[in-house]
C-alpha cells in the first residue's frame, strides 16, 4: 500500500520521527498542543487518538500527516473518512494497565479486518511487547503477509529502570529497540521503534535497525508549549547523522 510520500522518505533516510499524543488522550486542548510541537519541532508525522473531530482538528493545526490509533477498525475507517492519511492498530500501552493483553491472533485478526475495511489505507501494527522475542518475529512476518505496511514495536512498559540519567534512559529502551532489531532482520517493510524512546537512545533505535522512532511521553509530559517544541527539535536533530545499521 501506497505510503504517504514525506513518510516514505524519512522511512529511506532512516529518520522519521512520529510524535503520539496518546491512544486514550481525547482532550482536544492537549492534542492540540501535541500536534503544533510536532509540526514546530519538525517532526515527520503525528498519532492521534482515532477520533472524527480530534482528526479535524489536526488537519487544522498542521499539513503533517495524520495517523490515527485505535483497537476498533470502525473507527479507523471513520477517521480515514475526515482526513486520516494512515492509520495505526495499536499504542497498546495505554490497556496495560487495565490489565488488557493483546494476544497474536488477536492482533493478527484486527489486522486482516482493518485491511479488509481500508485496501487502500497505509497501515501501521504495533507488536505486543510482552510477546518472546521470537513470536515477536513471527508475528511480524504474519502482519505484513496480512497487509501491514509498517511494523512498530513497544516495550516502555515493560522495563524497570534500575538506575537515573543516561544509563537509565538506555534501560527504559532496551525492550522495544532489541524487538526493532529483530523484527527489522526478517520483515522488508519500516519498522517504526516506539515507547520509552528519548533523545539519548533515538539513535540506538535506528542504529538497531529502525526506520524511524516514535515518541510519546517524553512531549506528553510536558506543560509549556516552549519545552514540548525544543524537545521535539532535539529529537528531529538526534536522528540527523546517518546511522550504520548495526549486524551482528
Amino acid at each position: 500500500m501506497a505510503i504517504h510520500p514525506k513518510l516514505q522518505a524519512a522511512f529511506q533516510q532512516r529518520n522519521a520521527l512520529k510524535v503520539i499524543s496518546g491512544l486514550m488522550n481525547f482532550d482536544a486542548e492537549r492534542v492540540a498542543a501535541v500536534v503544533v510541537a510536532a509540526d514546530r519541532g519538525g517532526a515527520t508525522f503525528v498519532d492521534i487518538a482515532a477520533h472524527v473531530n480530534l482528526v479535524k482538528l489536526a488537519k487544522e493545526l498542521t499539513t503533517l500527516p495524520i495517523c490515527v490509533s485505535a483497537v476498533e477498525p470502525e473507527k479507523l475507517v471513520a477517521a480515514v473518512e475526515v482526513g486520516a492519511d494512515l492509520v495505526e492498530i495499536g499504542n497498546f500501552d495505554a490497556f496495560y494497565a487495565q490489565g488488557r493483553k493483546f494476544t497474536a491472533t488477536e492482533v493478527l485478526d484486527l489486522t486482516h479486518q482493518t485491511r479488509a475495511f481500508l485496501p487502500h489505507t497505509a497501515l501501521s501494527v504495533t507488536v505486543p511487547h510482552w510477546l518472546p522475542l521470537d513470536q515477536q518475529v513471527q508475528l511480524a512476518e504474519a502482519l505484513v503477509q496480512a497487509g501491514a505496511d509498517i511494523i512498530q514495536t513497544e516495550g516502555g512498559a515493560s522495563s524497570q529502570p534500575a538506575h537515573a540519567g543516561t544509563l537509565g534512559l538506555i534501560e527504559k529502551a532496551a525492550p522495544t529497540i532489541a524487538a526493532a532489531y529483530e523484527i527489522s532482520r526478517a520483515v522488508t517493510v519500516p519498522v517504526l521503534c516506539a515507547s520509552g524512546l528519548s533523545n539519548v537512545t533515538g539513535r540506538l533505535a535506528i542504529a538497531a535497525g529502525a526506520s524511524g522512532i516514535g515518541v510519546g511521553s517524553a512531549i506528553n509530559k510536558l506543560s509549556s508549549e516552549v519545552e514540548m517544541i525544543a524537545t521535539v527539535r532535539n529529537l528531529v536533530e538526534s536522528l540527523a547523522v546517518p546511522a550504520v545499521k548495526a549486524s551482528v
